[in-house]
């Protein structure tokens, strides 16, 4: 065998392993997206799924809380024990226990089956997150190659939660409800199987411990909030219940940060949240779900139960959203290293209170194409603007032991200001539509429709509070977030303004 012959079979050799790579991130990018699509894709099976289980109106909001809370409040765990128990082994033990909840999601008989499924499915997405982002890190390590994984992992994460939507709207039309959450189980198990050759172990070395008191502490205080919130519309906001169920929360959420400043393996550094930029973008991130996640919540139930779309109708009717953000983040990725972060994450929450504000004015029969599309492409195209600006400062600075728990935390704090934020207005609405009924002679699509515009109006002020906090706590400049061989950078070296305000 001459010297030609062993050198073509190593490159052949290359190029198979390059090959399975892109197969690898094949199969990491579908399980990403059924991680996101299960956060959207039961919100137009909602309407079904209450009215075959029996679930009131206050106790709705669980189906998609249970899930939410359980991934945000486990996330941090999780991308612990992917690290420590090995990404691979995580990555298919994920698969696997996401398949199981979801079948046991879809046999669901009552309310409480269907909670605590949903809740199972955000425990198991709360270990998948973590391993899918790990595995393209390891799986790529060329700086051009990774940077490509990255965007198909961020077109992904883009875009389906719309694909949840229209997905959920044609299984409910043409199948039934159950199947939005029984398609992820055969999903799921060829995933898990393809997993096996293709993918490459690997773990972190060093302390192996876990902060497990602090993942409990945590969570319960979640949940505990998140449940004052639904008993508030079941009785009151001064039910001796829903107080002592809030300010319990509130006592178990500063012993969980007392905790954290004295565990010796903490679950949330609080170094991490004490940096200016960084402490600014996370609790953006948590103000801007808090208030758009029940956006979609109310929407659906409008499209359905008042204008008497069809599921599928009405999954399509939300292509606005996803449409406006991903053009929003297009421009903004370009505008970023121009003007940097801040003006761009203050414009983006200012269009999108305007936005909501515009949908405090709906109707029951007020037109689609006048009024709900604007409302939608104003916010989706503020919200572009947030998320790739906050992106850019959520982790400047971070040291490079931390940076997997600091990206974690992002996804943590949209989900967990996801999961209080629909509690939180579902109870409003609720309230409202029932006050409205009493006063005016009943149930109608009025009342109604008044109780989603009067959560869009506290969504709305959530959004003016969270641009005043991005203009007083972010505080990055251009060159912050702008790579030093961009010309941005350059122009920034010679005395041009970092930033507009």
């Amino acid at each position: 065998m001459t010297l030609n012959d062993i050198s073509d079979r190593i490159a052949a050799a290359q190029d198979r392993h390059k090959d399975h790579r892109w197969l690898a991130l094949a199969v990491i990018g579908v399980a990403q997206l059924m991680i996101i699509l299960d956060a959207s894709i039961v919100n137009i099976a909602l309407p079904h799924a209450q009215a075959d289980l029996g679930i009131s109106n206050a106790n709705r909001q669980w189906v998609l809380t249970a899930y939410t809370l359980a991934f945000g409040g486990l996330l941090l765990l999780g991308g612990r024990i992917s690290d420590y128990f090995g990404r691979k082994r995580t990555f298919i033990v994920g698969l696997f226990g996401f398949a199981a909840a979801s079948a046991l999601g879809g046999a669901a008989q009552s309310a409480g089956w269907l909670f605590g499924a949903r809740a199972l499915q955000g425990m198991f997405a709360a270990v998948l997150a973590p391993a899918v982002l790990s595995l393209i890190t390891t799986t790529f390590t060329e700086a051009k190659e990774r940077a490509k994984a990255f965007a198909v992992y961020g077109a992904i994460s883009g875009t389906g939660a719309a694909i949840g939507l229209i997905v959920g709207g044609a299984l409910t039309q043409y199948a039934s409800w159950r199947w939005t959450l029984l398609v992820n189980t055969p999903i799921a198990i060829v995933v898990a199987a393809a997993a096996v050759p293709l993918l490459r172990e690997s773990r972190a070395e060093g302390d192996r411990r876990y902060d497990l008191p602090g993942a409990a502490i945590a969570t319960a205080g979640l949940v505990a909030l998140v449940y004052g919130f639904t008993n508030a519309s079941l009785h009151s906001w001064s039910a001796p219940l829903t107080v002592g169920l809030i300010a319990g929360a509130v006592v178990l959420l500063a012993v969980f940060v007392a905790w954290e400043q004295r565990a010796s393996n903490p679950l949330l550094p609080m170094r991490i949240l004490l940096d200016r930029n960084r402490g600014g973008s996370f609790l953006a991130f948590l103000l801007a779900t808090l208030a758009m996640f029940s956006v979609f919540l109310f929407l659906s139930y409008y499209f359905q139960g008042v204008l008497g779309y069809s599921p599928l109708k009405s999954g399509f009717a939300f292509l606005p959203f996803p449409i406006g953000i991903i053009t929003s983040a297009t421009i903004a990725s370009r505008l970023l290293p121009r003007f940097g972060p801040r003006p761009l994450a203050v414009t983006g929450f200012s269009m999108g209170t305007i936005g909501l504000l515009w949908l405090t004015r709906l109707q029951p029969d007020s037109s689609y194409l006048l009024h709900l599309v604007p409302a939608l492409l104003v916010i989706s195209l503020g919200m572009g603007q947030v998320f790739v600006s906050l992106s850019s400062t959520a982790l400047l600075g971070v040291p490079n032991h931390d940076a997997g728990v600091a990206s974690a935390l992002v996804n943590t704090m949209q989900q967990i200001g996801g999961s209080l934020g629909i509690a939180f207005l579902n109870t409003i609405a609720t309230t409202a539509t029932v006050s409205y009924a009493s006063a005016h002679g009943g149930p109608s699509a009025a009342a109604v429709t008044h109780g989603f515009t009067t959560a869009f109006r506290y969504a709305a002020v959530i959004f003016a509070v969270a641009t005043v906090t991005v203009g007083l706590l972010v505080q990055a400049r251009r060159s912050d977030v702008t790579p030093p061989e961009s010309p941005a950078y350059e122009d920034e070296r010679e005395g041009e303004p970092a930033y507009a305000g």
